[in-house]
């Protein structure tokens, strides 16, 4: 009888480990393929990873509480034969032996190798042609005449790509009504190849060495970073590193904007059910400037520069204990105000509430952090890698200012902002810079 290995599954962007919090299973149990198996929660999510296969619960090899690599076995499945049915286990594969240190492994002999049973490890890609597939998956397949290249084909929305009982289903169910795979091609997080991770904290939680020795004083408190707070400051210094930053500031006199803020808001609130913020069209003027400069919508790979063609806009939003994650508002340059203003408001209180998807939080092309929310006038902000700018948005306040009128200049109140963008001066020089910050800056002045 085959097992299959529960891996810890990789939730998002430069996530190197998850915590497990709770289990739903034990060992003897018995599963159904997409069971809940466990609770797991990353530096930027928390999600329930259910089971990819049918079978029995052989062995849990890690506890609740627990911090695991990405990659690493946590559990291991006894598969369920072409009836349906689990062999019984090995009483002793239920119990979690002990392992030995790395010196007393060293001193024992190797004993004598037992035949090992069969392991089935994370499914293969689709192109790989070596793809695993659960016996429900091929069973409604043969129900359906399915080839296997015609099987192999069906993206999957499980872990690494894997063809769910779902999936599957949903296949059969769409070729009936005549609809096509690429049509209806799954959108999951989990079988999308994450970008490369620019930075990520050590899997053996050493920290990196202070530059100048610190002293630990009578009183003083120590804290220990949480798993978000370490891969902020790891990625933080990874980006000044990666990239030599340059920051320019700007006025904008956004006047017509809060006048047109107060004349929408009530109507507003009542015909969508949220409340109207300057987010929303600083995000559409950021991703209609984008459109007009493609190259600060890049990354840099080597000496190539790659333009992207989606214009994905994340906005860096505070959680509750302190710590800041960036949701992305996908297609922003193709989505109305009212499109804007409901994205921006749902990935922030989803990100409040811990319960962003992998999804969400992956494919920023550019982001948006409001240090106005603070009181703050503005502020240079370190690049979200591997973008190459960064806008950052200062509060908006009333100032005395001269305006030109056709009876002359005089001096006027208007309401002021200030904006602040970091680039990276290896693809975007002053010129680019300032063209695209001024550019915002008009859609702003000229609102309504």
């Amino acid at each position: 009888m085959s097992k299959f290995e529960i891996k810890m599954p990789k939730l998002g962007e430069s996530i190197t480990e998850g915590t497990i919090i709770s289990w739903s299973v034990k060992v003897g149990d018995t599963i159904n393929e997409d069971d809940v198996l466990f609770e797991v929660n990353t530096a930027k999510v928390s999600a329930e990873i259910p089971s990819p296969v049918a079978g029995k619960i052989l062995e849990i090899l890690f506890q609740e509480g627990d911090t695991v690599a990405v990659g690493t076995v946590v559990a291991v499945v006894q598969l369920e034969d072409e009836d349906g049915e689990s062999k019984d286990a090995a009483p002793a594969a239920e119990k979690k032996e002990e392992p030995a240190t790395p010196a007393k492994a060293e001193e024992k002999a190797a004993p004598a190798a037992a035949p090992a049973e069969p392991t089935v490890s994370a499914p293969a890609t689709k192109n790989s042609g070596d793809r695993w597939y659960s016996p429900v998956v091929l069973g409604k397949a043969r129900d359906a005449k399915i080839d296997k290249d015609e099987l192999d084909a069906i993206p999957g929305s499980g872990y690494e790509g894997r063809l769910s009982k779902r999936d599957i289903e949903k296949y059969i169910d769409n070729k009936k009504k005549g609809i096509s795979a690429s049509d209806a091609k799954p959108k999951s997080a989990a079988a999308e190849k994450p970008a490369a991770a620019t930075a990520s904290h050590s899997q053996t939680n050493d920290a990196p060495k202070s530059a100048v020795p610190v002293a630990v004083a009578d009183g003083d408190t120590v804290i220990a970073m949480d798993p978000i707070r370490k891969i902020i400051a790891d990625r933080m210094t990874s980006s000044k590193k990666i990239s030599p930053h340059v920051t320019n500031v700007i006025e904008v006199d956004v006047t017509k904007l809060v006048k047109w803020r107060e004349e929408n808001k009530d109507a507003f609130k009542k015909r969508e059910g949220i409340s109207l913020t300057y987010m929303s069209p600083i995000v559409e003027a950021t991703a209609k400037a984008l459109k007009d400069f493609p190259r600060v919508n890049s990354s840099v790979d080597g000496y190539n520069i790659i333009e992207k063609k989606r214009i994905n806009v994340g906005v860096a939003v505070s959680l509750n204990n302190g710590n800041l994650i960036v949701p992305v508002v996908k297609d922003a340059d193709k989505l109305s105000i009212s499109g804007i203003a409901a994205s921006v408001n749902s990935l922030a209180n989803k990100a409040r509430a811990n319960k962003l998807m992998p999804d969400e939080i992956q494919g920023g092309t550019f982001t948006i952090t409001n240090f106005g929310s603070f009181k703050s006038l503005f502020g240079t902000p370190i690049i979200n890698q591997p973008e190459v700018a960064i806008l950052g948005v200062g509060i908006i306040e009333k100032k005395p200012s001269i305006v030109e009128t056709p009876e002359g200049d005089v001096i006027a109140i208007r309401h002021k902002m200030y904006l602040s963008l970091s680039y990276d001066h290896r693809v975007i020089d002053g010129m680019l810079g300032g063209n695209f910050l001024y550019r915002i800056a008009e859609y702003l002045e000229n609102w309504g």
